[in-house]
């Protein structure tokens, strides 16, 4: 047994490893009150980070538990951070007390897939610094590394572009469930501060520039770039027969490449047939496509979205996009496809046969704005009866994915996304998120063979009481009257209109829903306005 307490010191073999070194010593204090030490040579060292020549993944570590030492072990400061993480969980398992015991053992673990990812809508509705600081912190304890931040879309641009201020004063006010709130958006300092904050904890920050469509917020801004607006869909894209389109849009490019360090811009690319249709007959496109010989608006589509992913390489970044941009010529090397589409499983082969690299996050199960439970009314189901529950995630992809495609190494690993139409609360915000965020990290760690369901759940029980003590609203699967389902806006039931009525398919397009129509590390031991128009996206 080990006892740590606050004459515990904390050392390392590395100066690199200071910086992990202080989060262990800030997360102790935060959550156990205790002020210890740091020895930067390693000679008072109870707490031991220690660098090693392994040749490891990324993210493999060794912690040891000895009754007079605790011993982490990697070939790199993130292996060092998540050993650090799995000693945080299993020592916040236990009661806040002046000293915690820790049973002796030794933990060799390693991440199944390097991408592990979450998707956070602001557009729709906007929750700000310290409600996204709080994600982070729940992802860098569970293991999670890629934040996928959506921040531009049809009801709100969200991010400061100093050349074009009118995104922001014009683009940002209202949100899906208001078209009069107040403006809301971040800041390039409050960017800087938060892109630094999830870097401290291995988060990597990507961020998304919807285009062509999904361009609303911004010709709101900036109505001289508007593609044109249809029934439903009111300027909806940029114009892609506007040759100062390209350089507006560049522009925004370059101030979003410098405020995001992590050399990947996600372009969308998603749902332009929505509002492509403005584009017909339009003499300056008719000009354009007979210039270029397009037979068809959706050439003309792929032609705009080339330009601007020749933008993103131009500044040394990959291109991110989602699954329908697979159908453009992009570069192989350069490109990350985000799979959303589970009822169209040939876009996923296709990016395959592309070479392009694959992220999956299918709305079923991976949608955390689906229902969890048959009994919740809020919220989405595919095809009216299909929702995500957490067993449901935390048994993808295996259950669900041919073994051949998962074997592939362009697959990089999986990502869970949460569209807010339905959500305008924090409340909702975390019962919609927890605890299918710790389902979501057991699959994208844990490899099939290792999982346990019933040791998972088991686990997941001991966290609830870390909810709780963070105020997070969370979903109990095991007893779903515990916390009943936070609504933010009630669903609006319609009667079928008869026998003689039409019936339309829908393809779970995401405009409403964007996307819509949607591990053994988590140790033993350790939740008068006028309304917008509901569109159905990712």
């Amino acid at each position: 047994m080990f006892e740590l307490n606050s004459n515990t010191v904390i050392g390392m073999n590395n100066d690199s490893l200071l910086p992990e070194a202080n989060y262990l010593q800030t997360e102790l204090l935060k959550a156990n009150a205790w002020t210890i030490a740091v020895d930067q040579h390693e000679i008072k060292a109870i707490i031991d980070l220690q660098l090693v020549q392994k040749n490891q993944l990324p993210g493999t570590y060794t912690l040891k538990i000895e009754p007079q030492k605790v011993t982490i072990q990697s070939s790199g400061s993130e292996g060092i951070f998540y050993g650090i993480v799995s000693l945080l969980q299993l020592i916040r398992a236990q009661p806040v007390a002046s000293h915690v015991v820790l049973p002796a053992c030794e933990i060799t673990d390693a991440p199944r897939y390097q991408w592990r990812g979450f998707m956070l809508d602001e557009s729709r509705h906007f929750f700000g610094k310290e409600k996204v600081e709080q994600l982070l912190d729940w992802m860098a304890f569970y293991k999670l590394n890629k934040f996928h931040w959506h921040l531009t879309d049809v009801d709100g641009w969200r991010i400061e572009i100093k050349k074009y201020p009118l995104l922001t004063a014009v683009g940002s006010i209202g949100n899906h469930s208001d078209t009069l709130a107040a403006a809301k958006y971040y800041t390039q300092d409050d960017i800087k501060e938060i892109v630094a904050y999830a870097n401290d904890r291995f988060i990597t920050v990507i961020p998304e520039i919807d285009m062509p469509g999904h361009a609303t917020a911004a010709n709101k801004a900036y109505p001289e770039f508007s593609g044109g607006s249809i029934y439903k869909y009111p300027n909806f894209t940029f114009d892609p027969a506007n040759e100062k389109t390209y350089p507006f849009l560049a522009d925004i490019l370059k101030e979003v490449n410098v405020l995001f360090p992590a050399h990947m811009i996600h372009l969308g690319g998603d749902e332009v047939a929505l509002g492509m249709q403005a584009w017909a007959g339009r003499p300056a496109i008719t000009d354009m496509m007979a210039k270029n010989k397009f037979t068809d608006l959706t050439d003309l589509e792929h032609y705009f979205f080339r330009r601007m992913t020749d933008t993103v390489i131009s500044m040394g970044d990959k291109i991110l996009c989602w699954d329908e941009a697979t159908e453009t010529d992009l570069p192989a090397g350069k490109t990350i496809v985000f799979w959303w589409r589970q009822n169209v499983p040939s876009q996923l082969t296709l990016a395959l046969q592309k070479n392009y690299q694959v992220v999956l996050c299918p709305r079923l199960p991976l949608y955390f704005d689906f229902v969890q439970d048959k009994s919740h009314i809020s919220g989405r189901r595919w095809n009216g009866a299909f929702f995500n529950s957490v067993s449901d995630v935390y048994n993808f992809p295996d259950k669900v994915m041919p073994s051949d495609e998962l074997q592939s190494n362009q697959v990089l690993g999986i990502q869970a996304n949460i569209w807010t139409e339905t959500i305008g609360s924090d409340k909702r915000l975390d019962f919609m998120i927890y605890p299918r965020l710790a389902a979501l990290a057991e699959a994208a760690w844990t490899d099939a063979v290792k999982k346990d369901e019933a040791s998972f759940n088991e686990r997941l029980k001991i966290n609830f009481a870390l909810y709780d003590k963070a105020g997070i609203y969370y979903f109990n699967p095991f007893d779903t009257s515990f916390h009943p389902e936070a609504i933010d806006f009630m669903p609006r039931i319609t009667k079928p209109a008869g026998k003689n009525r039409h019936h339309h398919h829908n393809r779970g397009t995401k405009t409403g829903h964007h996307h819509s129509e949607q591990h053994g590390h988590l140790k033993q031991g350790a939740a008068h306005h006028i309304k917008s128009k509901k569109r159905h996206k990712r």
